[in-house]
């Protein structure tokens, strides 16, 4: 199954996946070259790392408004270990996902070409990178604060259980969501090393966002997680009762950013920013029709990556004319 915040081919895109069966690997293009750089670069789009502007932007928003509560400073240092530990984390998150499905994405036309299917990537660099990219989260945890470093752990095992969900419950979105709801929460902790609801109050409407998405984006492998096996809302009830699930998910995102943007004291300009990302929403619902999933990938890219860098700008441009000093 994909997970919405992983990218087109299949999050951040993973193709609807089944259970594990003994199929080997199957065939396909060689990997061009054979050094360590052709490795990285195949590495890489095996995680698909520049998807990580999904999740950045909410990270960013917590963070530069923990950093306005505490001083009206940004405090750069602290925003470059936010930005590592985020990569170094989803990194770790896509690795894993696409090594335990593999076997399941060569049965899948649609993401039979993916690195670990083609040979592109090994199962041993695949995992050599993942625990590289954990070591990254774990490294830049520590150093911004202990608390931050206690709850690592907590944020990895949603990561490696998701892939896992779509085996055992027909909400595997919920497990995507919670593990992204994790990360505005984990930005604010890193920027003042204490609990804050206003975080949880963010990281739920992303999660509930990136959770609601995953639906539409999910509809498409209707037949795949059937034939399959697989666990998801559209395979078990149905590509319109996923829509709708999508559509009140959205609804309360929305709902759930205004009790940010209250609860935070924002201003004009994070309002204007909420105001486009409701605008966006219904967009996304308009060109994702249960009989027409010819225009998903406008809706999953297009759409969600131009809200999450919308509502970033506007936040910014809010705290800076409230007084933060860059």
């Amino acid at each position: 199954m994909t997970s919405a915040a992983e990218g087109a081919d299949g999050l951040v895109g993973q193709g609807r996946q089944g259970r594990p069966g003994r199929q080997g690997r199957r065939p396909g293009p060689a990997p061009s070259g054979s050094g360590s750089g052709s490795r990285t670069r195949a590495f890489l789009r095996l995680v698909m790392i520049e998807h990580s502007v999904f999740a950045l932007p909410f990270a960013y928003i917590a963070a530069l408004t923990a950093m306005f509560q505490l001083d009206k400073n940004i405090h750069w240092g602290r925003l470059l270990l936010v930005t590592v530990a985020m990569v170094g984390l989803r990194t770790f998150a896509m690795a894993c996902n696409r090594i335990i499905d593999r076997e399941i994405d060569a049965r899948n036309p649609r993401t039979a070409n993916r690195e670990l299917v083609t040979g592109a990537v090994s199962v041993r660099s695949a995992w050599t990178g993942a625990l590289v990219a954990l070591a990254v989260f774990l490294g830049a945890a520590a150093l911004l604060n202990p608390l931050c470093l206690v709850l690592a752990p907590v944020a990895v095992v949603p990561m490696v259980v998701y892939p896992y969900g779509k085996r055992f419950t027909n909400f595997p979105h919920a497990i995507l969501g919670l593990a992204q709801a994790m990360g505005p929460v984990g930005a604010w902790i890193a920027v003042t090393g204490e609990w804050s609801w206003d975080a949880v109050i963010l990281g739920l409407a992303v999660g509930i966002w990136i959770g609601g998405f995953d639906l539409i984006f999910g509809s498409q492998d209707v037949e795949a997680d059937r034939a399959h096996g697989v666990k998801s809302v559209p395979a078990r009830f149905g590509i319109p009762a996923a829509l709708y699930g999508a559509r009140v998910s959205h609804a309360v995102t929305t709902a759930l950013l205004v009790w940010y943007a209250l609860a935070t004291g924002a201003g004009l300009f994070f309002w204007v920013g909420l105001l486009i990302v409701a605008a966006a929403f219904l967009y996304e619902h308009q060109v994702v029709k249960p009989n027409d999933l010819s225009r998903l990938n406008r809706a999953f890219f297009t759409v969600n990556g131009f809200i999450g860098m919308a509502l970033f700008i506007c936040a910014l441009l809010d705290l800076l004319v409230r007084g933060l000093t860059v």
